[in-house]
């Protein structure tokens, strides 16, 4: 097999091999992964892949044509949605699916354990380092229930608006740290005089300081050299307790994942995508939910997404979110096309739309429950879309804010992303990848390519390492120590 069709609605087809000139009627060489026109497509035509429409043809297309960005172009999205017309519920499971996981005061269920040194500000992010490094594997030796400790420290939190979007934003994304389940407990420490005072935060969230949540100013303690010696021993006194956490059995519907792809290919939303769109069906039909994101990569296939929306109502905000991003990247003299990097393109994504096609394939066949800000907390059950940029360290920070306590990430060009509190396990699209960047790749989706395994029984793989992962088997990106420096809050709004 040396092209793939994916529906005979197709006028592509994607070559599995390179193509030389006569190689299923290519007119000229074509890459792994690209498009190969199966007949003549007039000048402003669409080009149509997955059944969809990908872009339009610049010119005429011939048959054995290489489609791709010097033939094929971009128009923003026009669509007449429709509401609740696919609903496919989850069969639910006939057996409970368990992992072993801390059972937090809150109710809710963590898969790691860490003591986490958020900072309201950058001016405060050195001492939260200095503080953090103190906390080596051999002091950490005595405490086997704790997992770390961890800086999250960003470049924002003062020359901000104190209201607004990106103000509104940073808070959910701390208060959604220092309460996600992976987190034991919190040390929050800031400057003293910045926009985003810690004060604020735990009055607006109802945090309450005590033994496993406490916070510091270097202005009040008097200095960078007293707030690190401070905050070690405010940590020290933490760890007897944290390390009191013991994991116990728990239902999957406990499980919370964050879907996520990078360093995408033609091959992503073949292979690797609708398999972990598979695993979230098999995580919600245990009653677990699944967490998309990326809203500039669902461009061009959100209308599949408000189809499958549980009512009108969480329909809409999802095109509210599209409207949303086509004003941002206007009014930033951007364009919506801007998102499929050089690195995609050279995987054979050739528009947004046909990226967005296959980015929306993670998050399974069944009805969308709910949409939700930036780093707001996920409380519906089931498959939902949390609304981010497309930039995966900021993305994947907003889905561990709303909750999330695994992520998934799938690839196809390579990526070494990792993060914390919530670990990351990375799902290769394609075999060669695969085979070349062993050490970082937990999961081979090539395979359904490559040795014909099902889509399914690769997302039951994922979904069973998911359980895996979540009773404390690291991932690839784990053991390596990733995850330290990923915290990238979406910065949203002026910088004055």
């Amino acid at each position: 097999m040396k092209t793939v069709r994916l529906s005979p609605e197709d006028n592509v087809v994607t070559a599995v091999t390179a193509l030389e000139k006569g190689d299923e009627g290519a007119l000229e060489s074509i890459p792994r992964g690209h498009k190969l026109a199966t007949e003549a497509i007039a000048q402003g035509q669409p080009v149509r892949k997955f059944a969809q429409v990908i872009g339009y043809a610049a010119c005429d297309i011939a048959p054995g044509a290489h489609v791709h960005t010097q033939n094929l172009e971009f128009r923003n999205v026009d669509a007449d949605y429709e509401f609740s017309t696919n609903l496919r519920p989850a069969t639910p499971a006939e057996t409970t699916d368990s992992f072993m996981g801390y059972r937090r005061a809150t109710g809710r269920v963590g898969t790691r354990n860490y003591i986490a040194v958020l900072t309201s500000v950058n001016c405060s992010a050195t001492a939260a380092h200095l503080i953090a490094a103190h906390f080596t594997p051999e002091r950490l030796a005595s405490y086997p229930n704790v997992d770390g400790v961890v800086a999250f420290v960003h470049g924002t939190g003062c020359g901000m608006a104190s209201s607004g979007d990106g103000f509104e934003a940073l808070q959910r994304v701390m208060w959604g740290y220092a309460r996600n389940p992976n987190i034991g407990a919190v040390l929050m420490a800031g400057l003293g005089c910045e926009v985003n005072q810690i004060d604020w935060i735990i009055e607006a969230y109802g945090l309450k300081p005590g033994p496993l949540f406490q916070k510091m100013n270097i202005q009040d303690v008097g200095g960078l050299r007293k707030t690190v010696a401070l905050g070690i021993a405010k940590i020290e006194a933490m760890l007897p307790v944290v390390n009191e956490a013991r994991r116990e059995k728990c239902p999957a519907s406990e499980l919370m994942v964050a879907l996520q792809c990078g360093g995408s290919d033609a091959w992503s939303g073949i292979t690797a995508n609708p398999a972990v769109g598979h695993a979230c069906d098999l995580l919600v039909a245990q009653g677990g939910t699944g967490v998309l994101a990326e809203t500039p990569e669902i461009y061009g296939a959100e209308h599949l997404l408000t189809a499958r929306a549980a009512s009108r109502e969480v329909g809409e905000k999802l095109v509210g979110l599209i409207r949303w991003w086509e004003d941002y990247a206007a009014r930033n003299h951007g364009s919506m096309d801007n998102n499929p990097s050089p690195g995609n393109k050279r995987g054979g994504l050739t528009t947004i739309l046909e990226k967005s096609l296959g980015a929306a394939a993670k998050g399974g066949t069944t009805p969308l429950t709910g949409v939700y800000k930036y780093a707001e907390p996920v409380t519906a059950k089931g498959f939902v879309f949390m609304d981010s940029p497309g930039y995966d360290p900021a993305s994947v920070t907003g889905q561990i804010a709303s909750g999330c306590n695994l992520v998934c990430f799938t690839t196809g060009r390579g990526s070494a992303f990792g993060s914390k509190p919530s670990p990351t396990m990375k799902v290769a699209t394609n075999t060669e990848m695969y085979q070349r960047m062993t050490e970082d790749m937990d999961i081979n989706a090539g395979r359904i390519l490559s040795d014909g395994a099902s889509i399914e029984e690769v997302g039951r793989e994922i979904y069973e390492m998911w359980l895996r992962m979540a009773s404390g088997e690291a991932s690839k990106s784990e053991a390596q120590g990733l995850g330290d420096h990923e915290f990238v809050p979406w910065l949203i709004g002026a910088v004055m």
